[in-house]
């Protein structure tokens, strides 16, 4: 009797071995390629929070205001496609106190700053072209990296125009989503200068003066998706001042808040949106190339085995014809 393989067991063992070689593929090339900062976003966060603000009409520092600052960041699809591996995204950050909101015009706002963050759309690293505006550094602004670690990340603080160095502090949650915990805080430091009449700084002697403009940052905290390093929960307590010229001291105090946090709805679209980025990245890079893995070696086993066992077939031998007499 001989063996040959059928059909079927043949097909088990091809299967197998294409599982056991996409496994690898789908963690170390196709999920790679999956963690990517989008090119098409449009969202928008919103900071709440009190402290004081400076007033014009009345020329001096009101106390206890509601602030609310809003942040809406858009893709520029074109421009990204363009640069072949950037994420061009138009940054506006408004700032305004209840008096100005709703604002039928954001320049109507407390402060209104418009911006441009170009960075590598697998890296998250900044990327100087497309119109940049500031030339932004660090590792991170607006989001992490993906993958975070537990250490010191460099975060673009955009009022500062500098990076500012934000230090791991463990593990938090959000609306019961868990997430990595950064803090850092800002010292006092000169970041430019605005013309304002001379006696808003104590000289009023002076029509206009070219005051320097002065920024700290009481404390920043940010709670970070691991995976896709979106940032669940930020927490910010800016302070903007004006001295006179040279001067040793603040002598106008434009924004002061010891806490300015994200609105209870910002967290929960964070939260879902991490856990839907994140559900898919560990699905590719970790769901699937185990469960490929795992069956693939199932299938090699029984197909192998098939293959060994064989199905037995008769043997069947020919004599040879007498030799015909006469």
């Amino acid at each position: 009797m001989r063996r040959t393989a059928s059909p079927f067991s043949l097909v088990t063992l091809g299967v197998g071995t294409f599982l056991l070689v996409l496994a690898p593929l789908l963690a170390w090339y196709v999920e790679p390629r999956a963690a990517v900062n989008p090119i098409d976003i449009d969202t928008t966060a919103v900071y709440t929070g009190t402290g004081s603000v400076f007033d014009l009409e009345d020329v001096r520092t009101v106390p206890g205001q509601r602030i609310t600052i809003t942040q809406r960041v858009r893709g520029d699809v074109t421009d990204s496609e363009r640069s072949g591996r950037a994420a061009v995204w138009d940054v506006t950050t408004s700032v305004d106190t209840d008096t100005s909101l709703p604002a039928a015009d954001p320049h109507d706002a407390l402060d209104f700053t418009p911006h441009r963050w170009v960075s590598d759309r697998r890296t998250n690293r900044p990327v100087h072209c497309c119109g940049e505006k500031p030339h932004i550094q660090g590792e991170a602004y607006l989001k992490f990296p993906f993958d975070v670690q537990k250490r010191d990340y460099r975060w673009w603080d955009n009022t500062l125009g500098a990076t500012v160095t934000l230090h791991y502090r463990g593990e938090k949650k959000v609306r019961g989503y868990e997430g990595y915990r950064f803090t850092g805080s800002v010292p006092a430091t000169r970041n430019g200068t605005r013309l304002v009449p001379g006696a808003i700084v104590d000289e009023p002697n002076r029509p206009q003066v070219v005051a320097e403009e002065w920024y700290s940052n009481h404390g920043i905290e940010l709670v970070v998706d691991q995976a896709t390093g979106r940032v669940l929960y930020a927490q910010t307590g800016p302070r903007q001042t004006l001295r006179a010229p040279g001067g040793k001291k603040d002598a106008a105090v434009l924004l002061d808040s010891r806490k300015i946090a994200f609105t209870a709805g910002t967290q929960k679209f964070a939260v879902e949106q991490a856990m839907k980025d994140g559900g898919q990245l560990r699905l590719v890079g970790r769901t699937l190339p185990v469960g490929a893995a795992v069956l693939g070696f199932a299938l090699v086993v029984v197909g192998a085995a098939l293959v060994v066992r064989g199905r037995p077939h008769p043997e069947t031998s020919e004599s040879p014809q007498g030799a015909l007499t006469m």
